[in-house]
């Protein structure tokens, strides 16, 4: 009787000490989050990035009751605030805006990213994507792509291009045009999209390759004089410029995508929550309102298992592209 009294005993423990197991980790998913979050950028203000992360964060403050603080960490094509992440605490306090540039280019462009784009990240949520316009200063003489052509077929790598930094989408397409129109140009990386659309306007760079939301206003302005938008259709804020594709750059397609990442090892639940509220955010009538006009094209709701996949699958296509044009970083 005494053997099973406290076996009795010791079993009644065991599951009382489970069950408050349970529901402890039920209570702290359920508080998350219980301080403020980082929202790292790895562009700088007022980038494409930091346009969709800042829209991003207001919307997260108001969903998850704490205030979501955006943090621009430019440089080295966004390595360095990606590396950043790879290295935080996997506890959802620290995540980031991530880009087919981040994710996939730079895997190629640079022999040591400082990380893994497979291992080290949890994909949160898919956002969409956007084009990128070729654009060339005001007073340029250039009028359409086959002007560029001309001119640096004769002047081979002295026509120059502006980015926001190597491995990002605007440095990846001028590779990729100059690889399919056989010329050779000449990169100028600048700290980032704002500095590098600058050094068009200013007739420091011949021309830059951007995202629409970044170069809109200037395009509208008469700040730069766009020649020809990177996706296969014409954007509808563009309607009067023609694609590459069609003048003459056949098969040529540049449509940026992004989204938001977390460590590795980030609890299921938090990614879960997490995606939940993001294919909420860009699903509402309300950010299409916001962001469509500006040019971003909005994904439907997409699970963290499929933006993974999506990120492997473009990894296969385009890191062999990136290689062979010789874009690569020590």
């Amino acid at each position: 009787m005494f053997r099973y009294s406290m076996l009795h005993r010791h079993a009644l423990r065991l599951t009382i000490a489970a069950v408050t197991a349970i529901a402890t980790g039920a209570v702290a998913a359920q508080a998350f989050p219980t301080k403020p979050i980082k929202l790292i950028v790895p562009l700088a203000a007022g980038s494409t990035a930091d346009i969709v992360s800042r829209y991003a964060a207001h919307e997260l403050t108001k969903a998850l009751g704490q205030s979501v603080v955006v943090e621009n960490k430019p440089g080295a094509g966004g390595t360095i605030a990606m590396a950043e992440l790879a290295r935080s605490a996997p506890d959802g306090y620290t995540i980031e805006f991530a880009s087919q540039g981040t994710l996939v280019f730079n895997q190629a462009i640079y022999s040591k990213p400082g990380y893994d784009s497979i291992k080290d990240f949890a994909t949160l949520g898919f956002v969409g994507g956007v084009s990128n316009v070729m654009i060339v200063p005001p007073g340029s003489a250039a009028t359409k792509p086959a002007d560029v052509i001309a001119a640096a077929k004769a002047k081979p790598g002295e026509v120059t291009f502006s980015s926001g930094g190597s491995g990002t989408s605007h440095h990846l397409s001028g590779v990729l045009f100059g690889q399919m129109t056989d010329t050779k140009l000449l990169h100028v990386p600048y700290k980032g999209a704002p500095q590098g659309v600058q050094a068009v306007m200013a007739g420091e760079v011949a021309m830059g390759f951007f995202n629409t939301p970044t170069v809109i206003s200037q395009i509208k302005g008469g700040k730069v004089k766009p020649l020809g938008v990177t996706s296969l259709k014409r954007s509808p804020l563009l309607p009067d410029v023609p694609t590459l594709d069609e003048q003459g750059v056949k098969g040529y397609e540049i449509n940026t995508w992004f989204g938001f990442v977390a460590p590795a090892g980030t609890p299921a639940d938090i990614v879960a929550r997490y995606n939940t509220e993001l294919n909420r955010i860009f699903a509402a009538p309300e950010a299409k309102e916001k962001l469509g006009p500006l040019g971003f094209d909005l994904a439907p709701p997409m699970t963290p298992a499929a933006f993974s996949k999506l990120i492997a699958d473009d990894l296969v296509k385009w890191v062999p592209i990136v290689k062979a044009s010789g874009a690569v970083t020590n």
